[in-house]
């Protein structure tokens, strides 16, 4: 199969774990490959990234020695207008080979097919250990398996923050030994690590007909370069990468990856220390000594203004995000920051929009890593305020479930407010299921409510609050009520008129009555259901529709009589006469009420 991208339609070809073996919707990790000219795999843990293979050296993944010395799989890299991808095959077509991805620490796995055991066992996992997993050492840090501590800086570089280092929190990464700016060529030095892994290529720069000295030259023109390499290692070495910024997630692979040019102070190179060894003039270390003095007194100038302005900068953002900071407060989902979301929907383009309701407009998204995304923006005239938003966020966080569509984080930020959802590619449940609003939110001491605007679907609308505007707990027990119905039947509420009777509900109600209610269920179901499963289901959705709220079970009772086989109490009147209702009230049900302190909120399935 191919890993990668299928540029004619905008497709990423990638792969997504079960969350278990018996359960296949998505899980939290997915592989897929970096569209760059210089190409990686990359392991993803929800919206973290987990792990990086390194780029293609020319023979294999610069951070997987596995597939370098595996003689049984060729790899292909496939880059053309229409196409970017990954392939492999096996080269001894009589072995059985297969990749999988998994909901685990092994992310990744490759098995083989045992003949005389007749079994699969696994032939390599990744990550394979501590050092493997993504940027553990941070910037200019390197991780060495075996070493106490893993992570060290580069030769030329310390901790950021030394406190933070010997407690072995090494997430802020190494700086440089000296107050670096950028030279001429001949004053820049590069200091030369071997074995390891090269950096995150995301700010790296390719070309393939480049010699190594004029890769170092390209380096020296560019003040933002801070290593180079080869970027093909077959036959000797060709090709140009190098890398801009900081340089992340490196770490040492005995007896395997490449070698890395670094550049540092020329003070701080090797080659300055042979230099000034082997010297045997006394005027060329006087001046030498001058040099240094003068570039040590301007770099003093230097970092004074950088230090006097950088406070001053640090002191207007501190004010201004000090709101954005309390406001991030609290929250159990992931953040995202406000320039990525908008990145990814394109500005919040019109041609991204896939729909708007009461909370706002809702965006189609596509994240760095190709992850599609819904993206519900708080309208500026919703009445939902910050108070209501944390609620939304909170409940959220607690609704995760494998019919839900799973909510990935969310920002707040300046005046936005953002939920950030995974994308359903197939459309809403709201297709087959007519969607409809469920759920009223009440404020946090209440249990009823009343408003003066009815808004809802009717014919999912509780007697009471339709007719009178009140709603409570029990509201939402009505409405599950009718879903359940329309689910055993197969027809929709407010279309169905049968007889004498108005709708879905008052037919469920004769047929149960005259002993018949078998004659409810969907004839398209055939002998694929358990028919006893079927109607403890209607017996429980006429519990759930009965006229007064006091007599119907709250939805705890409701979970645990759809769960076991306890008896169940006989459902009084339902509430059916529906059609009385005027239609010229109805709306969708995602519009908000216009009551303080309640919001609607939708149940969404996969």
């Amino acid at each position: 199969m191919k890993l990668g991208w299928d540029l004619k339609k905008g497709l990423n070809w990638f792969l997504t774990a079960w969350k278990n073996w018996d359960d296949p919707s998505p899980g939290d990790f997915t592989r897929s490959t970096l569209h760059t000219n210089n190409p990686e795999e990359v392991m993803w843990k929800g919206t973290t990234q987990y792990y990086r293979s390194g780029p293609w050296d020319g023979i294999g993944f610069s951070g997987i020695p596995s597939v370098s010395s595996d003689s049984n799989t060729n790899y292909t890299i496939v880059s053309n207008k229409d196409e970017f991808y990954i392939t492999y095959s096996l080269i001894d077509k009589s072995l059985i080979s297969r990749v999988v991805m998994n909901q685990t620490r092994y992310a990744r796995q490759r098995l083989a097919w045992n003949i005389d055991s007749q079994t699969w066992r696994v032939s390599s996992e990744l990550p394979t250990d501590f050092c493997d997993q993504y940027n553990i050492c941070g910037a200019f840090g390197i991780c060495v398996i075996g070493q106490a501590p893993a992570c060290k800086c580069l030769d030329g570089f310390k901790p950021k923050s030394p406190r933070n280092w010997t407690q072995m929190s090494w997430n802020q990464g190494c700086v440089h030994n000296q107050t670096w700016s950028c030279r001429k060529k001949g004053r820049d030095g590069f200091n030369k690590f071997s074995n390891v892994k090269v950096p995150d290529t995301r700010r790296s720069w390719v070309n393939a007909n480049m010699t190594l000295d004029e890769c170092k030259n390209k380096c020296w023109e560019n003040c933002s370069c801070t290593a180079y390499a080869n970027s093909d290692i077959k036959g000797g070495g060709s090709g140009c990468a190098i890398w801009f910024s900081d340089l992340l997630d490196i770490r040492l692979m005995p007896n395997a990856g490449q070698d890395l040019y670094i550049r540092l102070a020329m003070s701080e190179t090797a080659q300055q220390y042979q230099e000034a060894k082997h010297s045997s003039k006394k005027k060329v270390v006087v001046i030498a000594s001058t040099v240094s003095s003068v570039i040590a007194i301007l770099l003093i100038f230097i970092f004074i203004y950088w230090s006097y302005k950088n406070k001053n900068k640090e002191i207007i953002t501190g004010i201004e995000g000090k709101n954005n900071k309390s406001q991030q407060e609290d929250f159990e989902l992931p953040l995202f920051d406000l320039a990525s979301i908008a990145h990814a929907t394109n500005n919040f383009s019109n041609d991204n929009k896939l729909g708007e309701g009461g909370f706002g407009p809702v965006y189609k998204g596509i994240l760095p890593y190709g992850q599609e995304v819904a993206v519900k923006r708080l309208s500026e005239t919703s009445r939902q305020g910050l108070k209501e938003f944390k609620n939304e966020v909170m409940l959220c966080a607690e609704l995760q479930h494998r019919n839900l569509v799973k909510v990935l984080g969310c920002c707040i930020q300046d005046d936005e407010k953002l939920l950030i959802y995974e994308y359903m590619a197939n459309k809403s449940l709201d297709v087959f299921l007519f969607d409809f609003g469920l759920a009223r939110m009440c404020g946090g001491d209440q249990i009823e409510g009343k408003t003066s605007r009815v808004v809802g679907t009717y014919g999912y609308m509780a007697p009471e609050y339709a007719f009178d505007g009140i709603f409570s707990i029990k509201s939402d027990v009505f409405s599950f009520g009718v879903l359940l119905l329309e689910i055993v039947s197969g027809k929709k509420n407010r279309l169905f008129s049968p007889n004498d009777y108005n709708n879905l509900i008052g037919h469920a109600w004769r047929l149960s009555k005259e002993g018949k209610p078998m004659q409810f269920i969907d004839t398209s179901l055939k002998d694929s259901y358990n028919l006893h499963e079927a109607l403890r289901c209607i017996h429980i959705g006429l519990l759930c529709v009965q006229h007064h709220p006091n007599d119907r079970p709250n939805m705890a009772s409701v979970v645990v009589s759809l769960s076991n086989e306890n008896a169940l109490p006989l459902p009084k009147n339902p509430s059916y006469l529906l059609n009385d209702i005027p239609t010229e009230r109805e709306s969708s049900s995602n519009t908000s009420l216009s009551v303080n302190d309640v919001t609607t909120s939708m149940l969404s399935g996969r």
